[in-house]
């Protein structure tokens, strides 16, 4: 059964991880994957992601996939009871993790039951595509991306940040351009889409 937590913000839901996993995740060791923050100027949120695993009780295993060597990505991944996608470019992460062979064995271990947890760039990628976030996050920073296609965890695309400062214009922007397409979900800084195999619920 296939298990996510997709937010917009992790530190600003945290509080549901416990709810989400049906337990603490007190000793829980996170495969902690930052790698769409490195075309940003900024990762502070990427260090308040990782305080709020910390404070809950949880150990880090850092995994860098942009250089982290393919048998660390393979044992990190398969040995850590939690996958944790970082935001930042959601472009250059599609084609971080698929470059370095992390999309397939992401999408392995998600199919075994392993819990997944995307934080903005790291809750879009889950889904069928990420075209529609070329509006909010520049294509530009990743070159060598031949396609859209996400890694199809989910079949909704999942749009972060709604009505949230500074992404209030871009979001509505989006929800208007996409809406009819195919099925979207948008939530909030302070929201979150758990989905425990086929059933979805907005936490």
């Amino acid at each position: 059964m296939r298990r996510l937590l997709l937010t917009s913000s992790f530190p600003a839901t945290a509080d549901k991880l416990p709810t989400f996993l049906e337990s603490s995740p007190k000793n829980h060791t996170v495969a902690f994957i930052p790698t769409a923050n490195l075309p940003q100027r900024s990762d502070g949120y990427v260090q308040e992601a990782r305080k709020a695993f910390t404070d809950m009780g949880c150990r880090i295993d850092d995994l860098e996939v942009s250089t982290a060597d393919p048998e660390a990505i393979r044992r990190n991944l398969e040995e850590d009871d939690l996958i944790y996608l970082s935001g930042g470019n959601t472009f250059f992460l599609l084609q971080e993790l698929r470059r370095s062979g992390a999309a397939d064995l992401i999408r392995q271990q998600v199919d075994q039951g392993k819990p997944y947890i995307g934080e903005s760039a790291g809750a879009v990628v889950a889904g069928p595509d990420i075209g529609y976030l070329d509006a909010m996050d520049p294509r530009s920073a990743a070159p060598d991306l031949d396609s859209t296609a996400g890694l199809g965890l989910v079949d909704f695309r999942l749009l972060p940040h709604l009505d949230s400062e500074p992404f209030a214009d871009v979001t509505g922007r989006i929800l208007n351009r996409y809406c009819d397409d195919q099925p979207m979900v948008a939530i909030s800084n302070t929201q979150a889409v758990a989905i425990r195999g086929r059933c979805l619920t907005i936490l």
